[in-house]
């Protein structure tokens, strides 16, 4: 985003590096991550009105731990350190950094003892998430202690003439209360940041950026459903009206109605929709197969054949685009290179095609901005809110074979499911049905049934990184039972997964 204030998160290995961005973000500031390792000069190019240093895994006064460059600390520009960050500061300050007679792990409460920029309108009493085996136990020349905990000592730190500001805990999470206050003060009273971030300009940037790169040749996108994918192509659209050419591969693996919404959210945009219907190719092909990760490998090859046969029908098309996030780039190499995605926004597609740009217009934004993205630029929001679906879709809920009568039966239940929870007030992050291979016993009417259990899915997560099983009422799980038992053929009985991310993931296969 050129021309926007922009704020540094440096990571040095902490597994929330992508939620502190969000968070900066959120706030109404631009913010990218770069590896620990980057350089000083590589930094200040980017004329960064501050740095936010991340946890990490290592202890800092090991040999092979990372850590930054003392001139990035002597540069005037305000840092944050959180965790590790603040340990690392303290170390390379000259402080000293010890492992901990008690490590910290949880909820914690502490107390602020000085008046500082950073906690203001926080208040003295701090409820803050600890996750630390380390602690600074003397702190460098020039700094003061802002905070403590019983176990430690030194849970926050400054020196307001270096513009150096550090805390034990993670302010990114939600279980510091008052966390995001406390990165709005960074933000605002410390790095004078204007708040000039926002969807709006976003798309008005990623427009001009399109069409100056495009100018007046076609552009060609494979549509998975999903909202990456589409949201991609409205703002193409939007770009290049009419240059842009859409090919929807149908594997047969989506939720129900989602075929069809997919070709009636883009039937009014000015763009060509190719839809491909190819369930029965991939049936074929995934016969007999069990074993997830060939499911996933068949279905991802054969999209790119499906593809590849109805792209080479529409002769030279200069331009590739990609539903890219800015999580697939990090997750790429520290954002420094990019790698076509696999399985469902195309991958793998042959050099004779001729491709000579990559248009990825979403590139810099995590998935809750696609979303807003997606609702500025018009689409329905059984698109923009549409929940995580993996790119293999059912065939990776279906535990064990797929087949078309399997593949129909987990749909219906499946609806049923997200239609009656559809209907809280309070609705889980993430929520689905499992068809098991598991086969039970079951009485309907006067008869015996032999029928498969299907297994009900439903987290509340922040970040999609841990989640804890969502508290169903008991009589919305029983109506759920009910009515799949009763309307859906074939599955005999129902159970709720009550395990939490981790031990399990949030999908089953």
């Amino acid at each position: 985003m050129k021309d926007k204030q922009t704020i540094i998160v440096l990571d040095f290995g902490g597994q929330y590096k992508d939620l502190i961005a969000r968070r900066v973000r959120e706030l109404g500031v631009y913010s990218i991550i770069l590896s620990g390792d980057t350089t000083t000069k590589e930094i200040l190019s980017y004329n960064p009105i501050g740095i936010i240093t991340t946890g990490g895994p290592k202890s800092v006064y090991k040999p092979d731990s990372p850590l930054c460059d003392k001139g990035l600390l002597e540069s005037g520009i305000p840092v944050l350190g959180i965790c590790y960050g603040m340990q690392m500061m303290a170390y390379v300050q000259g402080g000293t950094v010890e492992s901990a007679s008690v490590s910290e792990y949880g909820q914690t409460s502490g107390t602020v003892i000085s008046e500082s920029p950073l906690f203001e309108k926080v208040g003295n009493d701090l409820k803050v998430l600890m996750s630390h085996t380390d602690r600074i136990t003397k702190i460098p020349e020039g700094f003061t202690v802002t905070a403590y905990t019983n176990d430690c000592p030194i849970a926050a730190m400054e020196n307001k003439e270096k513009n150096l500001y550090g805390v034990q805990f993670h302010p990114e999470v939600t279980h510091t209360l008052k966390g995001k206050t406390i990165i709005r003060n960074f933000l605002y009273n410390i790095c004078n940041a204007k708040g000039d971030y926002n969807m709006k300009n976003y798309i008005e940037t990623a427009i001009e950026e399109i069409r100056k790169q495009v100018g007046n040749e076609q552009v060609l996108l494979g549509l998975s459903g999903g909202v990456d994918s589409a949201v991609c192509a409205a703002l193409i659209s939007k770009a290049v009206p009419n240059q842009l050419v859409c090919i929807f591969v149908d594997h047969g693996f989506m939720r129900k109605n989602e075929a069809e919404e997919v070709k009636q959210a883009f039937a009014d945009k000015s763009l060509k929709l190719i839809a491909v219907d190819a369930s029965e190719r991939f049936l074929k092909k995934l016969e007999g197969v069990t074993d997830p990760e060939r499911k996933r490998k068949i279905i991802g090859a054969e999209f790119v054949e499906v593809f590849n046969d109805e792209a080479l029908k529409l002769g030279r098309i200069k331009f590739l685009a990609q539903g890219t996030i800015y999580p697939d780039v990090i997750e790429s190499g520290n954002g420094k290179a990019a790698t076509i995605k696999s399985h469902h926004n195309v991958g793998g597609l042959p050099e004779k095609m001729g491709f000579s740009g990559l248009v990825e217009p979403l590139r810099g934004l995590f998935k809750d901005e696609v979303r807003k993205v997606g609702r500025e630029l018009g689409l329905p929001e059984a698109i923009t809110e549409r929940q995580p679906f993996p790119g293999p879709g059912l065939a990776i809920r279906i535990i064990g074979e797929i087949t078309k009568e399997k593949l129909d039966m987990l749909r219906e239940a499946d609806y049923i499911y997200r239609e009656e929870l559809g209907k809280l007030k309070k609705k889980p992050s993430q929520y689905f049905a499992v068809l098991t291979n598991t086969r039970t016993v079951g009485v309907m009417g006067d008869e015996r049934t032999y029928g498969y259990v299907l297994a009900l899915r439903a987290v509340i997560t922040g970040d999609f990184m841990t989640a804890d099983y969502a508290h169903i009422p008991q009589s919305v799980l029983a109506r759920i039972s009910t009515r799949i038992t009763n309307e859906v053929h074939g599955i005999t009985r129902i159970v709720y997964d009550i395990t939490g991310k981790p031990p399990a993931t949030i999908e089953w296969e």
